[in-house]
């Protein structure tokens, strides 16, 4: 299993995993998961990596639904700090563990700040990755936010 599976099992949380066949060639993870899993888009989330202050060693969290944009603006304020920029791609995985396209906001190499967006608490559960391409793990919002220890702010733009 993915050290995100791991992380849930440990924690003794009710959640469900659920498999689907990736497919090289799609445009967007997250919303290939949300089609291939039958859910509407807003209940399939994508974790995503941003640099504070624009220091690539100094990264944080945000999980957004993937109909939505991350608000990089929102997310700094949330976050305390003046600016946020996109982590680069090598610096998210390396940080993480995860391959893009299945990092998964549980079971990071390092604990870093996470910032879910509020949408989310308007679901009994939610999906993001559980670690690798073609496999998300369903889980209560609150659960997320006690394992990540999160904080909860408006972050997504639609």
């Amino acid at each position: 299993m993915t050290p995100a599976v791991n992380v849930a099992k440990k924690a003794k949380i009710t959640f469900n995993l659920h498999e689907y066949e990736h497919d090289p060639s799609a445009q967007s993870y997250g919303e290939e998961a949300a089609e291939a899993l039958g859910l509407p888009m807003g209940r399939v989330f994508k974790t995503l990596l941003v640099a504070q202050e624009g220091d690539q060693k100094r990264l944080a969290v945000a999980v957004v639904p993937v109909d939505a944009q991350l608000d990089l603006k929102a997310l700094a304020a949330a976050l305390s700090v003046k600016k946020v920029a996109m982590a680069q791609a090598d610096a998210a995985q390396r940080i993480t563990g995860y391959v893009l396209g299945g990092i998964s906001p549980l079971g990071q190499k390092k604990r870093l700040p996470t910032v879910l967006s509020d949408s989310a608490q308007s679901y009994e559960t939610l999906f993001v990755s559980a670690g690798r391409r073609g496999l998300e793990i369903e889980l209560t919002p609150a659960d997320l936010v006690a394992l990540t220890a999160a904080k909860v702010a408006n972050i997504a733009r639609y």
